[in-house]
């Protein structure tokens, strides 16, 4: 298990990677063909994605990359009409197919990092900053901020205060607070409604370092949760109580720090292995239900922090997911 320490080491060099991003900087938008990593499925499955990490790109069935702009990234979308949206080097850019930036908001100087963005059904644009004022903002499509939610880390650590949050039906938001083993629902002021715990007894306690990650709301208004350093995907109900969790133990250690995770249509989920460092180890993985590993995306080069699955076997699955 990895200290806090390598961790805070490994997200400094990861906003150092991220500084290096030059805006506007559009030179491998359309990329050429280039194959990059495999897919292995026994059923034949193959997806599509975006991948947000060490590389910004789209990725084929066939594995090549299909659409790329410069830099490591953290979250992202392909939105309906076709455009990519991305929080990358501490900003949220909306790109077209081409390359060209049409869309962008920059970072508070007063905050330190950029790491939720979200296109929102108003078409307003939903980010997160983290930092001396952590908060949500929704930024209307000319720039201006619309709505403005103060959040309540547990922690002075930039870094360490949020991870990938996510708007609600209703309004509110839910919002992973990684020192705080707790995914907040916050209101539209700012207000705690709900706490779920991510330090239960059953998943290890605090020993084991269930820190969460994902936050996202299941048509059967669970909660999916990504635990970080814990090696964990654990369903939560809306009272907190587990009631599905994959580990180690059930897919062959194909864990190592799970960030970025999407439910898919059919009820499977697809996980990003954020460090998975082992040549034999899976970038991401899909497992059913019942915790059959049946598709995985192998990679010697690119990190997946988070992903948009776009595509299987060349149907679009967009609609019917939720990450």
């Amino acid at each position: 298990m990895l200290s806090i320490h390598k961790y805070l080491f490994r997200a400094i060099f990861f906003s150092a990677t991220l500084a290096c991003c030059q805006v506007g900087t559009l030179a491998h938008a359309q990329a050429d063909a280039q194959t990059i990593g495999t897919q292995k499925s026994e059923s034949g499955i193959r997806h599509s994605f975006l991948v947000t990490g060490s590389i910004t790109a789209i990725i084929g069935e066939d594995n090549q990359i299909k659409w790329q702009v410069p830099g490591s990234s953290r979250d992202g979308f392909v939105l309906p009409n076709g455009n990519v949206l991305v929080s990358i080097a501490n900003s949220a850019r909306e790109y077209t197919r081409d390359g060209k930036l049409v869309f962008q908001y920059k970072l508070d100087p007063v905050n330190k990092e950029l790491g939720t963005v979200v296109r929102l059904k108003s078409g307003n644009t939903m980010v997160v900053e983290r930092g001396a004022k952590p908060r949500i903002l929704e930024i209307t499509p000319d720039g201006k901020i619309a709505v403005n939610v103060p959040l309540q880390p547990d922690t002075n650590n930039a870094h360490m205060q949020t991870r990938m949050a996510r708007k609600l039906p209703n309004g509110d938001y839910l919002v992973p607070h990684l020192l705080g083993f707790a995914v907040k629902q916050y209101d539209n002021q700012g207000n705690v409604k709900l706490t779920i715990k991510t330090d239960l007894a059953e998943l290890g306690g605090r020993a084991e370092e269930n820190w969460p990650f994902t936050a996202i709301l299941l048509e059967s208004n669970n909660i999916l949760v990504n635990l970080t350093h814990g090696n964990k995907t654990v369903e939560f109900d809306q009272a907190g109580k587990v009631v599905w969790r994959v580990d180690n133990s059930h897919v062959a250690g194909r864990f190592d720090d799970p960030c970025g995770a999407q439910r898919l249509g059919n009820g499977n989920t697809v996980i990003c292995s954020y460090h998975q460092q082992a040549a034999d180890k899976p970038r991401a993985f899909e497992i059913t239900r019942d915790k059959q590993v049946v598709w995985e995306f192998f990679s010697p080069n690119v990190s997946l922090h988070e992903i948009h699955v776009l595509t299987t076997n060349g149907k679009s699955v967009i609609a019917s997911s939720r990450k």
